[in-house]
């Protein structure tokens, strides 16, 4: 209960309360003729001039009520209790100041928590400053504090579910923000890592064949133009001012182009059996971005490897993708943490139901696997 008491009165303010809007005005000028017409109009309220008086002179704590709400609250209370004073023991009892209530639901909805049970314990004095001057009876205190925990419960209603909206969108910010680190990390660095292997096999032949430099500038120049093209797709996609490219993305159909026969590191051999014709976009991508990422990871990290097999099945119920390599695992050491390429990849693996898993093999080399339902959507 402590810690419960403890995190209410720590409770701090919404952030970017509303200042006046036309909207707060146009209620002042409505409510102060309203109130002035009460005055001339109702037969029964006691000291008119009062009454009238205390009802416009409240009226702009309307203004302030969301940006200081403790302090209109106090305002509010004060002066109803103080105007007994000069009206002979009655409280003003106009009909419009109904609005007052706009004020009390301002102190949960906007106010910290202290100041919200400040303001709750100012409420609570004034209705027993009331009864105890027998200004009202025990029922109608009883009817305005109902009302008054009304307005109050509403105010706190509408904090919480605001909070609970701006908790939603920050955690809807935060899965944008992986989904594009996943993506850079699976288009740009891949490209930006293929560029750095190509320069380091044309150094290591350049001795011995001299046109391998020029080999490795011509496919690090066509690595570069491709990563130049997916940034641009990304930054369109992010720009609110440019339409998104909705072209289809890499799929099933573009896991030939990993392929290669090995003039400079592991050749990639790729294989593809059962229906994969009809595959969720989704899957498809998925699939391919996996088995990227394993075979330039193979081509990093993989020491002595010759040979890397890229395969994928199907089935009726899901697509299962085997990366695998020849290298010797005896040489890798055990990171302290893993990369964000295999996190990225459990991560997108995750995200349609599936699992994803690599390490070393047990008949030598190292393997990605990883398994997606078919329909491209966790169960």
């Amino acid at each position: 209960m402590r810690d419960l008491l403890r995190s209410v009165w720590d409770e701090p303010r919404p952030p970017n309360p509303p200042r006046r809007v036309w909207r707060d005005w146009a209620l002042v000028a409505v409510l102060v003729p309203l109130a002035v017409l009460e005055g001339v109009v109702r037969p029964d309220l006691p000291w008119r001039a009062i009454s009238v008086a205390v009802t416009v002179g409240l009226v702009p704590t309307l203004l302030w009520r969301r940006t200081r709400p403790l302090l209109m609250i106090t305002i509010v209370f004060c002066t109803t209790n103080l105007a007994p004073l000069f009206a002979g023991g009655d409280s003003p009892e106009t009909y419009t100041m109904a609005y007052l209530l706009c004020v009390v639901y301002a102190l949960s909805r906007w106010g910290s928590g202290r100041e919200t049970v400040i303001g709750v314990a100012i409420m609570l004095f004034s209705v027993y400053l009331a009864i105890a001057f027998h200004r009202i009876v025990l029922a109608d205190a009883v009817g305005a504090f109902t009302v008054m925990c009304t307005a109050t419960t509403l105010g706190a209603t509408f904090r919480y579910r605001a909070n609970a909206r701006m908790r939603q969108l920050d955690q809807v910010k935060l899965l944008e923000r992986e989904q594009l680190a996943r993506d850079l990390h699976d288009t740009v660095a891949h490209h930006v890592s293929a560029m750095a292997i190509r320069a380091q096999a044309g150094l290591a032949t350049s001795a011995s064949r001299p046109n391998a430099a020029t080999d490795a500038l011509r496919v690090i120049e066509a690595e570069a133009a491709r990563a130049l093209d997916e940034m641009r797709a990304m930054v369109r996609v992010l720009r609110r001012d440019q339409p998104a490219d909705l072209a289809p993305g890499r799929g099933i159909a573009d896991l030939g182009e990993l392929a290669s026969t090995g003039r400079s590191g592991p050749s990639v051999e790729v294989t593809m059996a059962g229906d994969l014709g009809d595959l969720p976009p989704s899957v498809g991508a998925a699939v391919y971005r996996l088995a990227q990422e394993s075979v330039t990871n193979a081509r990093r990290h993989a020491r002595h490897a010759t040979r890397v097999e890229v395969r994928v099945t199907a089935d009726d119920t899901a697509v299962r993708l085997r990366v695998h390599d020849d290298g010797d695992t005896s040489l890798i050491r055990p990171a302290a943490s893993p990369g964000y390429g295999l996190i990225g990849m459990i991560e997108r693996a995750d995200l349609l139901g599936g699992t994803c898993a690599a390490g070393p093999d047990p008949g030598g080399g190292w393997s990605v696997n990883a398994t997606l339902p078919r329909t491209g959507s966790a169960t």
